[in-house]
Formats: structure tokens, sequence, C-alpha cells
């Protein structure tokens, strides 16, 4: 039996692993698309390092872009297999990716009309009618339930705990005569989350791939987020006159935002400005949110006593039309835009940032991780210049986070995650979407708690177990 990295290989993004039985049946652990490397994006993403038509079976972790996003590509380029996933995870897959679809077209046809002479002509990696085809392959499968995929490979799904619908995905494995247990443990959330509940423990197993990104970070900030937020809206709405700027993923991010503007506008401590979120797949989100509150946590059951929208406040609206996305460029007003992508390298929130950076009265907020590549990564990064549509912009605007709002656990929630592991029987721990030189301190920590076999593959690496 065979394990490949096609994918999230010392890099945050791209997630993709592909294990092959001795008979040759192959089964892909995800289909991420690779997001903010810079000019090699678009090679990672035009390359899977493996052929489509002989993958017989995917299980997908969770619907964010970087684990799912290449799904309707891997499906036109040839594979026909089963795709296993939890309900939630293919209700968001779904307009996420039909969303994926529409961005790359939209960008594409913008980068066309702005393409110099010479410069090559840009295309979307898929259309909606590839999702469509994608999503016809989609099997659910509930949480803490086995599920025979063939008699030789058996498949369970726990609450990651990260977004809505999230996995750990566990395969039992039978090859030449003998059992490998083996868990994916996707992207872990964290204990103590704004919205979701924990983790889940899971069986022993023999093979760990195990997700990285904050293997060296903890999410301590000196105040709460809803503090943070206030602080930050108050002197850049109220005292500077400017805008908030607020890049965040649609699924999780966005939710977790409005969540915490709620619970001030609750404590009558929400500032009076106009709130928006332009971003109609983060309205598609919420709602789909909104139709599973049996994931929600025991703290935000109890404000929903008092509240029964807990994503709704006064001043806030959803923006629909690019007509409207445009008009708030030219509403000089203060106001919070919140805007997808998380990592600044897509959707509206470019555009938004382009009209905003130049000005030293706005902020932009970023709340969770950036690619160092990214766009948002720059910035944090405290470039004074980036590039924005290939145009150079100077940064003037006031450049904030808040690095406690993510939904990866940082490395006491990983190492909570795998607290119900004898590490004496992990035969091999194989380090995931992760940075490399976080995931050497992260292997470190990992040796000291007892975990002795642990990997940090190279993209494309393929490793006998």
């Amino acid at each position: 039996m065979k394990i490949a990295f096609h994918g999230a290989a010392r890099v945050v993004t791209g997630s993709k692993h592909l294990i092959t039985l001795s008979n040759n049946t192959k089964i892909l652990l995800d289909c991420g698309m690779f997001q903010g490397m810079g000019e090699v994006t678009d090679h990672l993403n035009g390359y899977f390092g493996f052929t489509p038509s002989e993958v017989n079976y995917m299980v997908l972790s969770h619907a964010h872009i970087d684990h799912c996003g290449l799904l309707p590509r891997l499906v036109a380029e040839g594979f026909t297999g089963p795709v296993y996933c939890t309900p939630a995870t293919m209700d968001l897959t779904r307009i996420l990716l039909m969303d994926s679809a529409k961005i790359q077209m939209q960008d594409a046809e913008y980068l066309n009309r702005k393409r110099k002479e010479g410069q090559p002509i840009e295309e979307a990696l898929y259309n909606e009618d590839d999702v469509v085809k994608a999503l016809g392959q989609f099997k659910v499968i509930d949480y803490d339930t086995d599920f025979e995929i063939n008699p030789q490979i058996s498949l369970r799904l726990t609450d990651a705990g990260h977004i809505l619908g999230s996995a750990a995905v566990h395969l039992t494995l039978q090859d030449e005569g003998k059992t490998t247990k083996l868990t994916f443990s996707g992207d872990v959330g964290r204990y103590g989350d704004l919205l979701l509940k924990s983790p889940q423990n899971f069986a022993q197993a023999d093979y760990i791939v195990m997700e990285s990104t904050y293997g060296d970070s903890l999410h301590k900030d000196l105040e709460p987020i809803e503090n943070m937020l206030y602080e930050i809206i108050n002197q850049t709405c109220n005292i500077k006159k400017g805008k908030v700027i607020i890049p965040a993923f649609s699924v999780g991010r966005t939710q977790e935002l409005l969540y915490a503007l709620n619970s001030l506008e609750l404590k009558h401590k929400l500032p009076d400005v106009a709130y928006y979120v332009d971003s109609p797949l983060s309205e598609k989100a919420t709602q789909v949110l909104k139709d599973h509150p049996e994931v929600y946590n025991n703290g935000v059951k109890e404000v929903m006593k008092v509240d029964h929208d807990v994503f709704s406040f006064k001043g806030l609206r959803f923006i629909e039309t690019v007509e409207e996305s445009k008009a708030l460029n030219n509403d000089p007003r203060p106001c919070v835009i919140i805007s997808a992508s998380g990592m600044a390298e897509g959707g509206r929130v470019r555009h938004h940032i382009r009209n905003n950076i130049g000005n030293q009265k706005n902020t932009i907020l970023m709340v969770g991780y950036c690619e160092p590549n990214s766009l948002g990564g720059k910035l944090l990064a405290g470039n004074k210049v980036v590039y924005i549509f290939r145009e150079q912009y100077q940064v003037a605007a006031e450049v904030r986070s808040i690095r406690s709002m993510s939904a990866h656990g940082d490395y006491e929630d990983l190492l909570h995650f795998l607290g119900g592991q004898d590490p004496v029987k992990v035969k091999q721990l194989f380090l995931v979407h992760g940075e490399y030189p976080v995931q050497q301190h992260f292997a470190q920590r990992l040796n000291d708690h007892g975990f002795k076999q642990v990997l940090i593959p190279q993209l494309h690496q393929e490793i006998e177990i």
C-alpha cells in the first residue's frame, strides 16, 4: 500500500492525498485548489500529479476551496467514481464550487479586458456545467457511521469542528491479508470555538495524515474578539471617518464575525455605522448554517434563547449585485465591508481593497491565516507596495489583524485532537497543510509527546505504508 501527497505538502493549500492499494485501487482524500501561491499557482492547479481516470473513490473532508476546489476539473479529466462526504459538506460544496466557477470566469474576463498585447489569454479552470457534473457523483454519509465502500475499504467520518460539516476521515483498509487503520484529520477546528462543537475523539490509528497550519502558534489575543472589533471599528469609522475592509472566507469566518458583531449589539456596544456583507456566497452560506442548528455549541444555544437570529443586527445589509458592490466604493460614508475571499486572492474584496488601500483613514482588517504569497499575506507582512490586478498600489491604509479568529486549531488544539492516541501504536504521522518551518517545529513538539515517527512529505512524494 502506498500514499502520495499531491497537494498541501509543505504549503497550506491544495489538499490532495492519494492512497493506492496493492491491487491498484486508488482512494483520493480531498481535491483542493492551490491558492495564493504567486506565479506558480496556475501551474500547480493545472497538474494533478496522477491520472484522474485511475482514481476509484474520493473522500472530501470539508467544503473549503483548498480542499474541494479542483473536484470539477478532476471529473472533467476522467474521474467517474463516488465522492463521499457529510450532508452539510455537500450543501456547502454546491454553493462554493458554483461561486468558484463564476469568480474564475469573471476574473478571466476582467483580466482579458486588461490584457496587453503578447500576454496569454486567461482561462477559467472549469465552468458551472463542470460543477453540476461533479456534484452528481456525491454520496453523503452521516457522522459516526461505519460505511463499507467495498469489501476492502470501510469509512467513518467524525466531526472535526472546523466548519459546518467538516470531518476527520477514518479508513479501515484490508490489503494483502492485513488490516490498516488510517486517519486523515482534514482541518482541525478549535476547542472552545465561537460557534461550533469541539472536534471529536477517534479510535486508534496506525497512520495519521495531520494538518499543521498553526503547529507553532497559540491563538492568544490580549482581548476578546468582540472588544478588538469594537476598538478597530470605533477608531476607524467614528474617529477617523474611514472604512473597515475585512477579507473573510464566506464559510465559517464571515459567520463568526456576524456572531461577534451581534454579541456587541446585545451588549449595547455595537458602533452605529453601516455593515455590509458583500458576497452573495456568504449570504447563502449563512443560511446553510442557520439550517443546521444541531452543529452549534452550548454557548450559541444559550444566546438563541434570547435572540433567535444570532447572525443579524442593526445596520447589517447583504449586498447582492455587482452594481450595489461598486456603489459602496463611491459612497464616502464610514462603514464596515466584509467580503470574500479571506486571503484577498479573489472575489469582490480585491476591488474594495484596491479602492481603499491608498487612504490612511481606512483599515484593512485580516481575520485569519493568509498564505505568505497571497495579497492578504503581503499586507500582513507589512509590504508598503502591493499589486492588485497587475497594477501597483501604495499601502496607506492601516493593516490590522485578529489572529485568534481562525477556524484552525493552534498547537494545543492539535495535540488535544491527538490526545486519544497511543503514540507508540502510531506507525507514522505525516504532517501536511502547513508551512515547512512551522511543520518542523510541530514535528519536534510531537516527538516530545511520544510521536517518534513524524514525516513531512514533499509535493508528489509517494511513500510505502
